[in-house]
């Protein structure tokens, strides 16, 4: 009950009139850029650098394996690796392989959010050989295929087809 009521005290404060609302000290534009690192699937914005496969390797063993399992089959997070024509099963396995729509999001997904307990951690070069890794183990590269701002993007994913843009907006009819 008194939880109740301090939260509805909060919500119905208003600052000022003519002062902004205060909730924090300003940003600088060194900090904003550090997490403006989003990656379109056209690739617009990777970094230099670069891996492969066999580079991956070690990295996913040190930082990625305890939470992706062994060859990233997953346990106790999410498998990376299989699922190959089980999205319209009744059990289908949502992969980096069978799901994921471009090798991109990949990148930008495991260079900001991964390792989970360290997240934007990795340097360029070990988030490409990671990627590198992973989609080696979905058999989409070879081991020795380097993954850098050109070849990435150039990645055809196996559902690249199984999604539909909603960018540009369409006109409403």
């Amino acid at each position: 009950m008194i939880a109740a009521a301090a939260l509805a005290a909060c919500a119905t404060q208003q600052p000022a009139p003519g002062k902004p609302p205060a909730f924090g000290a300003a940003v600088s534009a060194e900090e904003i850029a550090r997490f403006d690192i989003s990656i379109p699937p056209s690739g617009a914005g990777l970094p230099k650098g670069g891996g492969s496969a066999r580079q991956g390797l070690p990295v996913y063993e040190q930082k990625c394996m305890a939470c992706h399992g062994a060859k990233g089959a997953g346990k106790p997070a999410d498998a990376l690796a299989g699922g190959a024509g089980s999205l319209a099963s009744r059990t289908p396995l949502r992969t980096v392989g069978s799901y994921w729509p471009y090798a991109t999001t990949l990148f930008d997904y495991v260079r900001r959010a991964m390792p989970i307990t360290n997240p934007l951690s990795l340097s360029d070069d070990e988030v490409y050989a990671v990627s590198a890794y992973v989609l080696f183990l979905n058999g989409i590269v070879g081991e020795d295929a380097v993954m850098d701002a050109q070849t990435l993007p150039q990645v055809k994913m196996p559902n690249r087809d199984g999604f539909v843009s909603d960018w540009p907006p369409r006109a409403k009819h």
